[in-house]
């Protein structure tokens, strides 16, 4: 299959603007994909537009990544309410590392800018005279995002929104030979005005295509406006936590993510899911998509530690885990205060057990552990020296429940 078969097999190209299909298969191109600088890390919600990125350089293409400075200041208007208004600071914090971010996912290999650079000495007056006096307000009117917006209220500022967003695809256009923008597809009102400033002030063409906003089961978006952002930095959301989230993927979900989401071919997704579906208990494609995924993000070791650690959680074998690892397997869950006493005390207080007698018997039957070491002994001290790196003592009852003492 051809380049542009590729993509749209995978489900990557929704809306197009010229001959885009033409222009895949050719090549050598150069494209943008943008977004701004609202937090200080990107989410597995961008980072499909990432790996489409990745997708167009690997078939020959150079790739800009475009980190809204400026218009991260005013802010993309959103379907029902203005966006908060983010101080210069904020911005400036989150575009670095958004930079750094970006760099380390692309090994280096894409370039990157940032619209402040050239917003910031443009004057007003330069920008109505040299770019507002080209789109009609009519136009921008029947955009879908401000045309939604009417009724309840929109600001000038966000009203002009997308003659900013405009003006970036043409002055990559005209400096940096940039021909095609890439985007999700709530951004294709913003993509037409780039277009059609690039026809009106230069005369030529330019191209693009919005790739489908990737949606979990419920039907939402995966974003920090819904409230379920996986965030692409490991300190913010763990490679554990990552590769549980990918395990955890719906059945009806997890074929459309290997294909967005993967650089497996068309083959191997193809046999991957023939497997999955024959043994749909185990698996298979969710533990495929996991594997790709967090090894493209952070490398193959933490890959392989986020697997140990859930296979090690599974069979409850923790004594090999650190406190970092603890704070990232139980993160969210209830922490209670340690204090030196003995375990049926310990399990009765911390309302582990209801009465010290059914402390005794769970204690008795060997279904109480201690840092992943069976506990019988009714006299066992639970102490900050027995604790795991002086800080925490994970206590597990039966198979699956689980309580952390802190001291």
């Amino acid at each position: 299959m051809t380049n542009y078969e590729e993509l749209k097999w995978r489900g990557l190209i929704k809306d197009e603007a010229g001959d885009v299909e033409s222009l895949i298969n050719k090549g050598g191109f150069t494209f943008y994909w943008g977004t701004d600088p609202t937090a200080d890390s990107l989410h597995i919600g961008h980072y499909s537009s990432l790996v489409t990125a990745k997708r167009l350089a690997k078939m020959g293409n150079h790739p800009i990544l475009l980190i809204g400075g400026a218009t991260g200041l005013i802010g993309d208007p959103r379907p029902t309410a203005e966006r908060e208004i983010i101080s210069k600071d904020a911005v400036l914090h989150n575009v670095d590392a958004i930079k750094k971010q970006v760099t380390n996912i692309f090994d280096g290999n894409c370039e990157i800018v940032n619209n402040y650079d050239w917003m910031k000495n443009i004057t007003l007056i330069d920008f109505l005279r040299d770019t507002g006096k080209y789109i009609n307000v009519n136009y921008m009117l029947d955009k879908d995002i401000i045309r939604r917006r009417l009724e309840t209220g929109i600001t000038f500022a966000e009203f002009t929104y997308t003659l900013m967003q405009g003006y970036d695809f043409l002055h990559l256009f005209k400096e940096k030979n940039c021909v095609l923008q890439a985007e999700g597809s709530d951004q294709w009102g913003n993509i037409t005005t780039g277009i059609d400033l690039i026809k009106k002030v230069e005369g030529k063409d330019a191209y693009a295509f919005t790739m489908p906003l990737i949606l979990d089961e419920n039907g939402k978006k995966f974003g920090k406006s819904e409230g379920n952002a996986i965030w692409l930095d490991k300190n913010k959301t763990s490679s554990y936590e990552l590769y549980q989230f990918l395990i955890n993927a719906s059945d009806t979900k997890v074929e459309e993510y290997l294909k967005v989401y993967t650089f497996l071919t068309p083959d191997q997704i193809i046999d991957i899911m023939k497997k999955h579906n024959e043994k749909p208990e185990l698996h298979i494609a969710q533990k495929a998509l996991a594997k790709e995924i967090i090894t493209d993000l952070h490398g193959k070791e933490e890959y392989n530690h986020a697997l140990n650690l859930s296979e090690a959680l599974f069979s409850g074998n923790i004594k090999d885990f650190n406190s970092k690892d603890i704070e990232s397997v139980f993160k969210g869950m209830p922490i209670f205060k340690g204090e030196n006493k003995n375990l049926v005390e310990t399990l009765v207080d911390n309302k582990i057990c209801s009465s010290k007698r059914e402390a005794r018997e769970f204690i008795g039957n060997g279904a109480i552990s201690v840092n992943g070491d069976k506990v019988t002994d009714l006299d066992y001290l639970v102490s900050k020296d027995k604790s795991i790196d002086n800080k925490y003592t994970v206590i597990r009852r039966g198979k699956k429940k689980y309580f952390i003492i802190s001291f």
